[in-house]
């Protein structure tokens, strides 16, 4: 599931600019959206992939960032839009699940404050939610860009005319994920395309459609994975840095997987192997960066776009991400979000990773297919002490 030049763009524009390169759905393919829902009886057939490979969008550029979050922490009760909501704690530090709210009603102050709780919960699972309903409009405009700039994934499938849509989707015929079947396990946990430079923050996802079972969604709290590690061990994780790298997934793409489709050149990019939460003031106005809420360091790492350490030989970095199987074994800071009809599930992205769970037939047991919404956020920062 998954996926940089200076230039200070608000997000809505920067989303619009971005767009002109493959307009809104016209009325004829309004029409062919809704003759393919006529005949296949499916009612999210317009979300189904879609792939175009004339389409080029240049590099991204930088932009500041501002997170809604922080307007939350001015708040008399940061928590007020949960109060008519039933909450219930996945455990007792990291994940959560809510109902009796619906997300598409909140109020801009609501939202700061949804954006303040998903930081600091990790991962919310929000059910009996109508937001799949809503205009993909709204959920880009109205809902998605209040939270940062959209991201447009370099590879994976969207709706035809909305490429601020990642797709996720397996039926009995085709596969529009990164998966493997030369492994035991075709799990990867991965923060969402940490090789860009400024990666994604509170990150959106739903499923139209899901097996009655199976497919479920495993999410681990990478603040909890640095806490575990010795003190020493921590103070040397703070010196270094990681490359990460979007070229493996735009080269399985190039081989005709999932598509076929690299709408953008792939890159590297150098992140902190360590960063606080949510680094959020102007560099101009401080030398460094820290956490607004918490001060939380968090281990920023992932196997799947992850690669080397600088400045190290290659067995050294190898010893040293061996990290990867920390994260992947520590099932003491995980949780597994269960898929159920209108669930949307939302997560930070710069403080946890997550893997698909392929746990299904899907000749057998149904369809999985569901639409995200990556908002980018700050370049990860740490500050050194």
């Amino acid at each position: 599931m998954s996926s940089t030049l200076t230039e200070t763009i608000a997000p809505a524009l920067e989303t619009l600019r971005l767009r002109q390169a493959e307009p809104t759905t016209t009325p004829k393919e309004e029409a062919t959206a809704a003759e393919a829902k006529d005949e296949s009886g499916y009612p999210y057939a317009r979300f189904l992939p879609h792939f175009d490979n004339t389409v080029k969008y240049p590099p991204l550029t930088d932009f500041e960032h501002h997170d809604p979050g922080l307007e939350a922490l001015k708040h008399a009760e940061p928590r007020a839009f949960l109060n008519n909501a039933t909450v219930s704690d996945l455990t007792p530090r990291f994940g959560a699940e809510v109902s009796g709210i619906q997300l598409h009603k909140l109020s801009a102050t609501e939202k700061q404050q949804l954006a303040l709780y998903v930081a600091q919960r990790g991962v919310v699972a929000f059910r009996d939610q109508d937001f799949q309903d809503q205009s993909p409009e709204w959920m880009l405009q109205d809902w998605g860009s209040f939270f940062g700039r959209l991201h447009i994934h370099p590879t994976s499938g969207h709706p035809k005319g909305y490429p601020e849509f990642h797709l996720v989707y397996r039926d009995a015929g085709k596969t529009f994920n990164y998966e493997f079947s030369d492994r035991f396990t075709s799990s990867v946990w991965h923060s969402d395309v940490t090789y860009e430079k400024q990666p994604p923050g509170l990150t959106t996802l739903w499923l139209f459609d899901s097996p009655s079972s199976g497919g479920d969604t495993a999410y681990v709290n990478q603040v909890e994975a640095y806490n575990r590690l010795s003190p020493s061990f921590r103070a040397y994780l703070e010196t270094l840095e990681v490359v990460h790298s979007g070229v493996e997934q735009a080269e399985y793409s190039r081989r005709g997987n999932r598509g076929g489709t690299v709408r953008r050149e792939p890159i590297e990019t150098v992140h902190p192997l360590v960063s606080y939460l949510v680094p959020s003031v102007k560099q101009s106005q401080r030398d460094v960066r820290t956490h607004p809420v918490t001060g939380a360091k968090a281990l920023y790492v992932n196997k799947q776009f992850s690669r080397r350490i600088v400045g190290l030989k290659q067995e050294e970095s190898d010893a040293i991400l061996n990290l990867f199987n920390h994260i992947a074994l520590g099932v003491d800071f995980q949780v597994r979000v269960k898929w159920a009809p209108r669930t949307v599930v939302l997560w930070d992205n710069r403080i946890t990773a997550h893997s698909a769970i392929v746990d299904f037939d899907s000749a057998q047991d149904g369809r999985r297919h569901g639409s995200r919404i990556t908002p980018q956020a700050e370049r990860p920062f740490l500050k050194r002490d």
